[in-house]
């Protein structure tokens, strides 16, 4: 294992928790583990462990880049991350709100519909 897999898995741990981490490397087989491996270096030892913004900004950052783009299936774990990172619900809902304003009402609609569904499973009351 190279460092950056390693500081890859202590970031992603550190922002998705255990329990998520756990699941996701037990469901691992030979056909994604070089993915698996590639976003672990790339996304998570590399851009995810980078100390020039703080972990709530990126999480606010990646959440709206995933609702502007369209990328809906990821913002329901990056939605629950959030308790990791500091970024609070109304935080959330303004990066969503630029969102609308940029790139799309439609695709800000989705995204707060999502994160309102995560917020209840989560119990937080908005």
């Amino acid at each position: 294992m190279t460092d950056r897999h390693q500081t890859g898995m202590t970031v992603r741990r550190r922002i998705l928790g255990d329990a998520h981490v756990d699941r996701a490397e037990a469901a691992k087989t030979d056909f994604d583990a070089p993915f698996q491996s590639m976003i672990t270096e790339g996304a998570w030892g590399t851009l995810w462990a980078d100390d020039t913004i703080s972990d709530r900004d990126r999480s606010l950052l990646t959440l709206a880049l995933l609702a502007a783009t369209g990328n809906f299936d990821e913002i329901p774990m990056h939605i629950r991350a959030s308790q990791n990172t500091g970024a609070t619900p109304d935080e959330v809902a303004q990066a969503f709100m630029h969102v609308g304003v940029y790139a799309g009402v439609p695709r800000a609609n989705h995204a707060i519909k999502l994160a309102k569904q995560t917020y209840a499973e989560m119990g937080v009351e908005l």
